[in-house]
């Protein structure tokens, strides 16, 4: 049974990079790797109408916070035979956002911290109702808020299709959210958690990379990650 390791973080943190830098690391071991990442918005319906949403479709569907919420966690519902499936048949599943991400945004959208209710209800509905099923391991992507904005205008510049939804265009919802996600961390919030920076070059990017799946996979390759919470700080570039 491989390892899931799922990567968050706000819009814009880079964690599409850090996911194909431990997808590079692993594969350099000799381990076979399959990657995800959510939401999936040209692949399920849920996805699809959520990110519609997100651009003002849908009438007053986005104001809801429960609804987008219920939408993203029914789009993971749909990929957890696919999630189950590749972690049996690979040494590391990687996943960019999950259900970390569905709390963080949502208990920032309600302004609560990661002790209130719908951080307890996105466990109880994801987990529980719709067995999507836990990661072993999380990474947060930490970064300032206003260096994921600017990589999020900066996105939207290069590629006209990327023009920046609602969350993404929200700075004060993005400086929310990342508060929750530390808090999501400091309480080893759904698996444990590992944290790496966002402020260095390439070749501090490939050695967390290697760091965190030596940590999770072993000097061998195995499906055992290592015990407990692990919290640190390194530094990527994204």
């Amino acid at each position: 049974m491989g390892v899931m390791v799922a990567v968050e973080g706000l819009d814009g943190a880079g964690k599409a990079t850090l996911v194909a830098a431990l997808a590079d690391a692993a594969a350099r071991r000799g381990a076979s790797v399959s990657t995800h990442a959510f939401p999936r918005y040209d692949a399920d319906v849920h996805a699809g109408l959520a990110g519609e949403a997100l651009h003002g479709a849908h009438g007053d569907l986005r104001s809801s916070v429960h609804a987008m919420a219920v939408l993203f966690a029914l789009d993971r519902a749909g990929a957890a035979d696919e999630l189950r499936a590749a972690r049996a048949a690979h040494d590391l599943v990687l996943v960019d956002r999950y259900v970390a991400s569905n709390a963080a945004y949502g208990a920032a959208r309600r302004e609560q911290d990661a002790d209130g209710e719908f951080v307890a209800w996105v466990h109880d509905l994801e987990i529980a109702r719709l067995g999507v099923p836990a990661p072993d391991a999380q990474v947060l992507v930490r970064v300032p808020g206003e260096v994921a904005a600017r990589r999020v205008r900066e996105r939207a510049a290069a590629d006209p299709s990327r023009t920046p939804d609602g969350y993404e265009s929200d700075a004060a919802l993005q400086a929310r959210c990342a508060d929750l996600y530390d808090q999501l961390v400091a309480r080893t919030w759904l698996a444990p958690w590992s944290v790496v920076g966002a402020d260095e070059g390439q070749a501090a990017l490939t050695r967390t990379a290697e760091s965190i799946v030596a940590e999770r996979l072993g000097t061998e390759r195995s499906g055992d990650i290592a015990s407990g919470s692990s919290v640190r700080s390194d530094t990527i570039e994204t």
